[in-house]
């Protein structure tokens, strides 16, 4: 009994610290949900599932705190939702193929590493410009609807095939190719992953069998930490927050390539390692900001 009740503590504590990663970055949850199930022995189309469960609980709270901030960009976050659901009902048969053939263990990690290889590198460079000034491209829905249409769809296929909200690929993309500032990307990519992830996970839930307990149990730890991560994004500059979640897919690259060497235990180590870096600096920013607005004390 006492080790049920830890091991639920552990999956409520996991859904907190994962979403305010999710607030804090806008990418949904289960970019980060994904891997650390499958190191923990989940099958591929096991933890697919329950990251999408997860994802509706976490960019529900997480929009709401961003409505408060107005980082939502409506027009845009719309059509990058609309074009996201059409790819979920593509790239579904796409997975439940790969796992019929046996291929999904090597080909979703294989994915994995490649999409979080470049979007590494570019969220590293996008941090390293003198700085994001996010001109008029971001408030032009017309001259950039294409642009937005094949990155909800691209986002949407992603986010159906790995579990994840999608936010992990529109965030960058909306911040280095529509030229959306990165506190305004991180919210508005939570709106569409939200309608993006709640059809996709429709579609394998009458499917797929799933431990909805442990889902509940995370969605309840992620209810309490996604308000803390959008308040979090106060205490960052823009070109701050792009180094930070460089960082984040290093990591969890480093983490999905020790799962394929069977080395999960240290692919679950430098995920902690990362976690810690996170939470810390982000606390001493917070005592900063503190003292800043309380001199006397």
């Amino acid at each position: 009994m006492r080790c049920f009740i830890l091991l639920l503590f552990l999956y409520f504590l996991l859904g907190g610290v994962i979403s305010v990663m999710s607030g804090f970055f806008g990418v949904g949850g289960g970019f980060v949900l994904t891997p650390i199930l499958l190191l923990l022995g989940y099958s591929p189309i096991e933890a697919i599932t329950t990251s999408l469960f997860f994802t509706i609980g976490t960019s529900v709270s997480g929009m709401v705190a961003h409505i408060r901030l107005k980082n939502i960009q409506w027009k845009t976050g719309m059509i990058l939702g609309l074009s996201g659901v059409v790819a979920t009902q593509v790239a579904r048969p796409f997975v439940l193929y790969l796992e019929r053939n046996g291929f999904d263990e090597v080909v979703i990690p294989l994915f994995y590493i490649f999409l979080l290889s470049y979007f590494a590198i570019s969220m590293f460079l996008q941090g390293k410009k003198p700085s994001l000034t996010g001109v008029g491209k971001s408030n032009s829905v017309n001259g950039v609807m294409y642009k937005m249409v094949l990155i909800g769809f691209l986002g949407g296929f992603i986010s159906t095939t790995l579990g994840v909200g999608g936010g992990f690929i529109m965030v960058p993309l909306c911040i280095s190719v529509l030229g959306i500032l990165p506190k305004k990307a991180v919210g508005t990519s939570l709106f569409a992953v939200l309608m993006i992830v709640t059809v996709g996970f429709t579609s394998y839930a009458f499917t797929i069998s799933i431990d909805y307990s442990v889902g509940i149990i995370l969605i309840l730890g992620g209810l309490i930490g996604s308000q803390f991560g959008a308040k979090f994004t106060t205490f960052f500059k823009n070109k701050e927050i792009s180094l930070l979640l460089s960082m984040l897919y290093i990591a969890t690259l480093g983490s999905v390539i020790l799962k394929l060497a069977h080395l999960s235990l240290i692919g679950l180590i430098l995920l902690t390692v990362f976690v810690i870096y996170f939470f810390t600096r982000s606390l001493m920013r917070f005592r900063v900001q503190r003292k800043s607005m309380n001199p006397a004390s």
